[in-house]
């Protein structure tokens, strides 16, 4: 069976245009995209009338936490999945802190038969650098590349061991993959609650200062420099650590980075405002007013390749607690999107293509997935359809995650994926489940 998707706005992040045209999806794949592509339709195809909405590749969110194994009651890959398809992201990549963690191939192989198992939105696993995520020692890299990891993460963690790391991106590089890289000097972040700044000395809460992020940002990028490996950067958040980034591509080190929503929308004032409210507390902390400006900045220039959501679900146990012992995260799968069109696109700090690009073209060409991020024949049938005029109330109790940890309860927010199509199938239509 053939899907059509009719009179659309196609957005196209390779080509930087945005064009009225159709899509014609066959057997899992784009079979024609562009103006008049539904003429050539086979007559016994699905035809999804898409006027007024825009269509773009499949979104790609490469940082989420799903929790299982051993976290279930916080989230787990099919919950995880049915939050992404409604969020618009047809692809998911998930980090291995997990119970246990995703260290060898078994683990890497139970986590796509439970997303097969789904049956929505494509898993793909990230194995850990380290076994158990201690940093001691070389996890299992070769099995879990064979078995479908796309790269690898202590994420949650730093690699504090410099030889340890340096090791892991030569074995990495032998596979084409990434290091993703939670770049934090344990010593200088110590048991830091919030950004250091005039906010956290105000509010009497031990601060973790921007260099804990972007000294151990320039030693993996020179290390990445020594071994040919590949870094990407994980929830960056300072302007001090875009400065690193820049250095290092100027040098032509293989590094790329991203940035979450909350750090391109939220600053450390909001641990006041909201008075420690613990769904303000993150790792990275939300920084300072010229940071969050910083991160627009790097995304317009194209410094920061990618947006991913750092998707982090947590029970209210973990969360309705004093803010020194409540647990770091916040969930963003379906929330990302929308906020994304209202506090960036809708505002014009950000254009729609950029927010796109970064969505779609960027996480694919940092995970290698070469059929997915364009809107061209031959690409996998992975299309995301976005209602940019709809305005809607972000309420975390309909949400499909299992878990509420957001500080976007509340918002008035502009716009929502319409409709999320994976392998030419509809998945989700008007945030309802369609399988």
């Amino acid at each position: 069976m053939s899907l059509v998707i009719k009179g659309g706005k196609l957005v196209d992040p390779e080509a930087g245009t945005i064009r009225a045209g159709d899509v014609i999806c066959r057997d899992g794949r784009i079979a024609a995209a562009g103006p008049g592509a539904a003429a050539g339709a086979p007559a016994d195809a699905e035809v999804f009338e898409a006027a007024g909405l825009f269509v773009t590749p499949g979104l790609i969110d490469m940082h989420v936490h799903l929790r299982e194994p051993g976290f279930e009651y916080k989230e787990d890959v099919a919950s995880g999945s049915r939050a992404a398809v409604v969020g618009g992201f047809t692809t998911i990549a998930c980090m291995p802190n997990t119970a246990p963690v995703i260290d060898q191939t078994a683990l890497v192989l139970s986590v796509l038969e439970m997303a097969e198992r789904a049956g929505l939105a494509n898993v793909l696993p990230i194995g850990s650098i380290s076994k158990g995520l201690a940093g001691v020692e070389l996890a299992e890299l070769g099995g879990m590349f064979q078995a479908g990891a796309v790269g690898f993460s202590d994420d949650g963690k730093p690699v504090m061991n410099s030889e340890l790391m340096r090791t892991a991106l030569q074995y990495a590089k032998m596979y084409n993959v990434p290091l993703i890289t939670h770049s934090e000097d344990m010593h200088l972040a110590a048991d830091g609650q919030m950004h250091f700044g005039a906010w956290s000395a105000l509010l009497g809460l031990r601060g973790i200062p921007a260099v804990a992020e972007a000294g151990m940002i320039a030693r993996d990028c020179m290390l990445a420099e020594l071994t040919g490996g590949r870094v990407h950067v994980a929830h960056v958040s300072t302007e001090l650590s875009l400065s690193i980034l820049r250095w290092a591509k100027s040098r032509g080190i293989a590094v790329t980075s991203e940035v979450t929503p909350h750090h391109l929308t939220l600053t450390d004032e909001e641990v006041s405002r909201t008075s420690y409210h613990t769904n303000t507390k993150m790792n990275p902390p939300l920084r300072s007013d010229a940071d969050v400006r910083a991160m627009k900045e790097g995304l317009r220039d194209g410094l920061i390749e990618v947006i991913a959501s750092d998707h982090a679900p947590h029970s209210l146990d973990d969360k309705d607690v004093e803010y020194n012992f409540a647990a770091n995260g916040i969930i963003g799968l379906e929330t990302s999107l929308p906020v994304l069109l209202t506090k960036l696109v809708a505002t014009g700090d950000v254009d729609l293509l950029t927010v796109v690009r970064a969505l779609t073209l960027g996480p694919a060409k940092v995970l290698g997935l070469v059929r997915k991020g364009r809107l061209a024949e031959g690409m996998d049938a992975d299309l995301t359809l976005i209602d940019s005029e709809t305005s809607w109330t972000i309420d975390p109790r309909r949400f499909e995650s299992k878990s509420r940890n957001t500080p976007f309860a509340g918002w008035e927010v502009q716009g929502r994926a319409a409709a999320t199509v994976v392998g030419g199938r509809v998945v989700q239509r008007d945030g309802r489940i369609c399988v």
